[in-house]
C-alpha cells in the first residue's frame, strides 16, 4: 500500500514538474512565431513538454496542414519551394523541393532530405501537427512563372529619385553658368554680385555632385533590381517551374503518382 501511495506521489510530482516547464517553454518561445532557429534552441526536454505526443495530428490531415501552411509562406516569400502530393507504394506523401535542396513529408509527421528546403518545412510540420495552430487558407497559386517576374520593384521610388537627382543637376549647371558669365563679365552686373559670385559656383558644385550621386545610386538601384529578379527567375527554370520537370537530384522517380502540384 506504502509502494501505491509512493508511486503516485511521484507520478503527481513528475506530471507537476512537466506542466512547469510546460509553462517554463511557453513562455520561452513564441509559438505563434516559431521557426527554424527557436526550434534548432529546443533541447529533447522542451520538445516534450511543449508538445503531446498524444495529441499530434498525423495521417493525410497533416500532410494537408502542412501544405496549406507551406504554400501561404512560399505565396509571402519566406520559403522557396515547389510543392507536390506524390504517392509512394501506396502511400500519400508531400514533396517540397527547390533548385538546392529537398523535403519529403511522411503521414506520421516524419521527414527526410537535405538544403534550406529541410530546414524551413521542419517548424512548419510542427506547427500543423498541434490542434491548436491555426493554418492560414492556402493562396491558389505560389510560385509564378519565370515571365511573370517583374523586373524589379520600387520603380516609382528610383523615378522619383532620378526626378530629383535630374533637378539638382539642372540646377547645378545653371548656377555654373552663371557663375562663369559673370566671372567673365559676359553679363554687366555690378562690383557686389561679381564679389558674390563665387557662392554660385561653390552650390552649383554641390548641387551638381549631389545630383550626379544621386543618379548613381538609382542607376545601382535599377541594376541591383534587375539581376535580384534574373537570379529569381533562373532559381525558378532550375526547379522546374517552367518545364515542369523536377531536379535530377532528387529521390523520386517520374512514374511517382501526382494528386497535387504547383506550377
Amino acid at each position: 500500500m506504502a509502494d501505491s501511495d509512493s508511486g503516485t506521489q511521484a507520478g503527481d510530482a513528475d506530471d507537476e514538474s512537466r506542466e512547469e516547464l510546460r509553462r517554463e517553454v511557453e513562455g520561452k518561445y513564441d509559438f505563434d512565431d516559431f521557426g527554424p532557429e527557436d526550434m534548432a534552441e529546443m533541447d529533447l526536454e522542451e520538445w516534450e513538454a511543449a508538445f503531446d505526443p498524444d495529441s499530434w495530428i498525423t495521417g493525410d490531415r497533416l500532410l494537408d496542414r502542412v501544405e496549406a501552411d507551406l504554400r501561404n509562406r512560399i505565396a509571402n516569400r519566406d520559403v522557396f519551394a515547389v510543392l507536390e502530393r506524390v504517392t509512394r507504394d501506396g502511400q500519400s506523401q508531400l514533396l517540397a523541393y527547390s533548385d538546392e535542396g529537398y523535403a519529403i513529408v511522411y503521414p506520421d509527421g516524419s521527414v527526410e532530405g537535405s538544403g534550406t528546403v529541410l530546414r524551413d518545412v521542419k517548424p512548419t510540420i510542427a506547427l500543423a501537427s498541434m490542434e491548436e495552430y491555426d493554418v492560414p487558407d492556402a493562396p491558389d497559386e505560389a510560385l509564378p512563372d519565370p515571365d511573370e517576374v517583374p523586373e524589379g520593384s520600387g520603380e516609382l521610388g528610383n523615378k522619383l529619385m532620378g526626378i530629383i537627382a535630374g533637378i539638382h543637376v539642372v540646377a547645378g549647371i545653371g548656377m555654373l553658368v552663371a557663375w562663369v558669365v559673370v566671372s567673365l563679365g559676359i553679363l554687366d552686373v555690378s562690383r557686389n554680385i561679381r564679389q558674390a559670385s563665387a557662392l554660385l559656383a561653390v552650390v552649383g558644385g554641390g548641387f551638381l555632385l549631389f545630383g550626379l550621386f544621386v543618379l548613381l545610386l538609382v542607376a545601382n538601384a535599377r541594376l541591383s533590381d534587375r539581376f535580384r529578379s534574373e537570379e529569381y527567375r533562373n532559381r525558378l527554370r532550375n526547379a522546374g517551374v517552367e518545364s515542369g520537370e523536377r531536379p535530377d537530384f532528387l529521390p523520386i522517380d517520374d512514374d511517382d503518382a501526382e494528386t497535387d502540384a504547383d506550377d
